[in-house]
Order: C-alpha cells, then sequence, then structure tokens
C-alpha cells in the first residue's frame, strides 16, 4: 500500500517582478508549489482555503496526477491569500510590496478522515499556529517535515521552536538558520537546530545546493546549475514538496533516503526558478526532473 502525503500550507495568488519579466494573478502558496512537486511522486493531499476567488482550473491545475483537493476550504465571500513582491537587478534582493492573508486570518485547517491517517505530513510555510493545528488533528503517527521562514521566527519564535522539536526533518534557508539559531557560522547554526530537537535540518543555499544536518553525519547537495533564471518565487516550496514526495514513495527515512531525496528536490527546484509559478515543473514533467536529477548526481561525484 502506498503512503500518503498531506501538505498544509497556503495556497495564494502572486503578483511578481523581475529583472527580466513580470506576471499578475500568478497560482503560488507554499502549499501549491509543494503539491505540485511531491504529485510527481507520492499520492497527495492537500490542506488550505481559497477565496470565492480562486479559479475552478487552478483548483483543476493543483488536482493533478490525482492530488486530492478535497481539504481545501472554499469561503465564498472571501479573497484568495494574495502577495506581490519584487525582485531587484541580479535577483540579490527581493522586497515585499504587499500581503494579504484574507482567507487565512482565522483559518483553523480541517482534515478529512484520509488526510489524518497520512503517514507523512509537510507542515508548509505558513503560521505555527496553523501547523500546529494541522499536527495536533493527525490519527496517525506520520513522518514530519517542517518549513518555515523568517516572518515566523520574528513575530512568532515560541511556538515555532516548539514544533521544532517534533520535525523529523526541519527545512530553512541559510539566512533563517541563522537567525533562529543565533549563529553567523552555517555549519554551528545547522548543529544548534539539531540541539534545538529537530531530528535532522536541511539548510537551503540557493544557488549553491543544501546541507543536511543529521545525527548519523552530514551531506551537501550541488544545485542544479540554471542558465536562465526567471523567478526564484516557490524554489524551497518545491524542493520540500519533491523531498517529502520522493520519500513518501519509498517509505524509507534514513539518512541514505533523505540524501538520495534531496538530489531529486535540488532538480525540481531548479524547474521552478526557470519560469513564473510552477509553469515549467509542470510542462516539463517527471522525466526532466529524473534527468536533472541523474545530473546533480554525476556533478557530485569525484
Amino acid at each position: 500500500m502506498e503512503n500518503r502525503l498531506l501538505i498544509v500550507g497556503s495556497v495564494a495568488y502572486d503578483n511578481i517582478r523581475t529583472p527580466v519579466d513580470s506576471v499578475e494573478w500568478a497560482l503560488g502558496g507554499s502549499a501549491s508549489y509543494a503539491a505540485l512537486a511531491s504529485s510527481f511522486f507520492a499520492p497527495t493531499s492537500v490542506c488550505g482555503i481559497v477565496g470565492g476567488d480562486f479559479k475552478d482550473s487552478d483548483m483543476a491545475r493543483l488536482a493533478r496526477r490525482g492530488t486530492d483537493v478535497s481539504d481545501i476550504e472554499v469561503d465564498p465571500a472571501g479573497e484568495t491569500f494574495f502577495w506581490s513582491g519584487m525582485y531587484h537587478d541580479n535577483f540579490s534582493s527581493r522586497e515585499s510590496l504587499e500581503t494579504r492573508v484574507n482567507v487565512y486570518e482565522n483559518y483553523v485547517p480541517k482534515l478529512g478522515e484520509s488526510s489524518r491517517s497520512a503517514e507523512f505530513l509537510l507542515l508548509g510555510n505558513i503560521g505555527p499556529d496553523v501547523q500546529k493545528c494541522a499536527l495536533d488533528s493527525m490519527k496517525s503517527d506520520p513522518f514530519v517535515i517542517l518549513d518555515t521562514m523568517d516572518l515566523w521566527i520574528e513575530i512568532a519564535n515560541s511556538p515555532l521552536r516548539e514544533l521544532v522539536k517534533r520535525a523529523d526533518i526541519f527545512v530553512v534557508n541559510d539566512s533563517e538558520a541563522k537567525k533562529l539559531s543565533g549563529e553567523r557560522n552555517i555549519i554551528r547554526a545547522g548543529e544548534e537546530l539539531l540541539r534545538m530537537g529537530a531530528k535532522s535540518a536541511i539548510v537551503k543555499a540557493g544557488e549553491y545546493g543544501a546541507m543536511l544536518f543529521h545525527l548519523d553525519g552530514f551531506f551537501a547537495v550541488p544545485a542544479y546549475p540554471v542558465r536562465e533564471l526567471r523567478d526564484p518565487t516557490g524554489a524551497g516550496d518545491t524542493f520540500a514538496g519533491a523531498l517529502a514526495g520522493v520519500l513518501a514513495s519509498r517509505g524509507q527515512t534514513g539518512f541514505r533516503q533523505i540524501r538520495e531525496a534531496m538530489v531529486t528536490a535540488a532538480a525540481a527546484a531548479s524547474m521552478t526558478v526557470e519560469s513564473f509559478s510552477s509553469d515549467k515543473l509542470e510542462e516539463a514533467g517527471l522525466g526532466e526532473i529524473l534527468r536533472r536529477a541523474e545530473y546533480v548526481r554525476k556533478i557530485s561525484e569525484i
């Protein structure tokens, strides 16, 4: 029997400007990116909320490859989470222009029976209160992958730290790892995340790849060399979704299996940055993900 993956996070619309192009009302949100990546590998359920303005075509897009969207609540009177941002020259920095949480303001996740029994749980980037509520609602004892961002480190530090203790894999980027740990050195920061209670931690470093801190050792995977960067939005969520999907598909979560899943996750994330939303990832499909994963393995060998 296949393991099921439940993803809890945001489903949103984004307006984005980059040095090369711009887009309006693109499908975004942590749960959207993660589910579109994970669904290539494992049966996936998504939990979130959207407003009456959410397009049927985007719900169908999320439901491709059999993804269960029955736990995405629709508030007909509300508006979908909205984010507007701009990337500066060379994509070196990002500015948030507007964030409207809308239907997520007082959101309490409601999980169906199938979701509550999922063997794997990805708590995508959303408030720690929503993440904890979903985790507490599980009937099973799932393998938990926890993601977050600097905002929650700043305004919800204590509840986030409590969740870290319950995480099998804690996923953050390099600046978030330093901020949460209080360490300026990234290696010391990763080791501190383990001391905080996470069973393992993955620190993403963008174009430089990602590092795994695990009780059984340390591992680093390079990024796939991208030649045409268009929009970095959602790359980290794609990484987490593909990671979770691969682990769920194999049902094994040891040091070796996490390392192997990271290679595939790096490949999937490289496709997200080559287009707005998840367009490139969806169009190119599983074959291109696996081809890039094999390339990442080759450039990692001596």
